[in-house]
């Protein structure tokens, strides 16, 4: 996790007191006549902490893969045309630049607490948005993917920034994609504090639009969650997801292209459209996990976006110690079943592409493990281990 020590702000501190209500109560302080709508903005003598996060998180949302020419016949993330090595390399170079980066969210002091910044996108989701017309659930995957960073710090989100930019503004468009962002916003409990609408005539294919988003949140020093701790024979717990999320979609888009099914197909062996199925909004784990912090002995938390278990576990490692996955511990939803299937894709790289219906892992111990299974408030399963050496095995 990135950390850097700037003191407190007094002002700061009071924006950030304020912005604690029911993301229901959007407040809007400064009135700015600049895109949709109005602005909380802090003043430009505040000191900024620039973090970048690793390839597998902000970085990941087409950089999921090893590289390979899919030999063999199988589909890989690199002959979507992604590469995640070139993305590794990128982060290798700016880390020298700011040291210390790597988190799923970025750490700023301010007292006795540390805030907790995090900011993604939707990938090409938004592809088959476009194509199903289904718009009113991207803007939940938008805050999903940003506040499902900031809660492995064991932060509470604060609030939450959008951007949306299209070539020409489709007003009733707009509407329905920002009303999915309140939705995340409410799922997370977190304030919608603003944004910016950017129309740049040519700029986008006509009716099409681009997403970002960007989430802060709070956490008390002594409470952060920061993996030092994991020790061999900590258990891993898995929350299940609800799809693909919003990573893979490059390679979710080749295999569609290859198939002889459509979007409007139903999914084989499932009950839904492919479509319906593939546009399923992010699962929000905010309340989730803050609430099986709540009861003690979490110790790490993973969220698995793009690079799947294989790249994201170990990110919350100390060094020297690695997960043993039971393979057979979950059930793995039909729809990866039939992605793999369709696009001849081999194990090991939907296990570096896709989150095989596991969102969340959180790392624990025994006895906390049992707690939870045994109370059964979460839906969870037990995945697998902490064990001495590095990576990912699977069995």
């Amino acid at each position: 996790m990135a950390t850097t020590s700037i003191a407190s702000n007094t002002e700061l501190s009071r924006a950030i007191k304020a912005s604690i209500r029911p993301s229901s109560n959007k407040p809007l302080a400064t009135q700015q006549p600049i895109g949709r709508c109005t602005f909380n903005r802090f003043s430009d003598r505040f000191p900024v902490l620039s973090v970048r996060a690793t390839s597998n998180s902000s970085m990941s949302k087409e950089n999921s893969s090893k590289s390979g020419d899919g030999a063999g016949g199988g589909l890989t993330y690199k002959d979507a045309g992604v590469d995640i090595d070139a993305g590794s390399e990128l982060v290798r170079r700016i880390a020298k630049m700011a040291p210390g980066i790597g988190g799923f969210g970025g750490l700023f002091p301010l007292g006795d607490s540390y805030l907790v910044a995090g900011t993604d996108g939707v990938g090409t989701k938004l592809k088959l948005a476009f194509e199903t017309g289904i718009h009113e659930t991207i803007g939940i995957d938008l805050v999903a993917m940003s506040v499902n960073d900031i809660v492995t710090s064991g932060a509470k989100p604060l609030f939450f920034l959008d951007y949306y930019a299209t070539s020409r503004l489709d007003v009733d468009l707009a509407e329905k994609v920002i009303k999915g962002i309140v939705d995340g916003c409410q799922q997370s409990d977190c304030t919608l504090l603003g944004g910016e609408t950017a129309e740049m005539p040519g700029f986008y294919a006509e009716g099409e639009y681009d997403l970002s988003g960007f989430a802060v949140g709070i956490v008390k020093k002594e409470s952060v969650i920061d993996g030092k701790n994991i020790a061999a024979g900590d258990v891993l717990i898995g929350l299940p997801s609800s799809g693909v999320h919003s990573n893979g979609f490059s390679l979710v888009r080749r295999v569609l292209a290859q198939s002889s099914l459509s979007l409007n197909d139903q999914l084989p062996g499932g009950s839904v459209t492919l479509g319906e199925a593939l546009m399923a909004p992010t699962s929000i784990y905010v309340k989730q996990v803050l609430d099986l912090i709540s009861k003690g002995g979490v110790k790490g938390i993973a969220h698995i976006t793009g690079g799947g278990f294989t790249d994201n576990i170990p990110r919350v490692f100390p060094k020297g110690l690695g997960a043993f996955i039971y393979k057979d511990s979950w059930e793995v939803p039909t729809l990866f079943k039939w992605i793999q299937e369709a696009g001849r894709i081999e194990d090991a790289e939907m296990s570096r592409t896709f989150n095989m219906g596991i969102g969340m892992v959180l790392v624990m111990t025994e006895e906390a493990s049992r707690r939870i299974l045994e109370e059964g408030q979460h839906k969870a399963y037990r995945i697998g281990e902490v064990v001495h050496g590095e990576g990912v095995s699977y069995h």
